[in-house]
């Protein structure tokens, strides 16, 4: 069924302007127009938006009041093996408690705990 436009043909102003009368001609050129900018308006939004998202941020909870967070041991403490957590999910942190494998399912990660094993002599 085609879009009727007679009766939008004698739309006139609101109260107190004169004179104007919407025709046919004009909403069929400011109707495509408004909905190219509010579409152009809300691509450029996504857009913008989705960049900064990208680079969002790997560490959500630890140590937050610290400008950054760094951790140091002793290769003499760690004894025979240590795991450290590399997905910043970790509940244990700075060491692994496989909340990696939670997170790899989630986002399609392939991130694994870093492993550090005393040779034995």
């Amino acid at each position: 069924m085609p879009l009727q436009l007679s009766a939008l043909s004698s739309l006139t102003s609101p109260a107190g302007v004169s004179g104007i009368r919407v025709s046919k001609d004009h909403l069929t050129i400011v109707v495509p127009v408004a909905v190219a900018a509010a579409l152009g308006t809300y691509l450029l939004t996504r857009y913008f938006s989705s960049q900064s998202c990208s680079k969002g941020k790997v560490n959500l909870e630890h140590n937050k009041d610290s400008a950054k967070v760094v951790h140091s041991f002793d290769i003499e403490d760690i004894g025979k093996k240590a795991v450290y957590c590399r997905c910043w999910r970790s509940k244990k942190f700075p060491y692994c408690d496989g909340a990696h494998t939670k997170h790899n399912e989630e986002t399609g990660d392939n991130v694994g705990p870093l492993i550090i094993k005393r040779k034995d002599a």
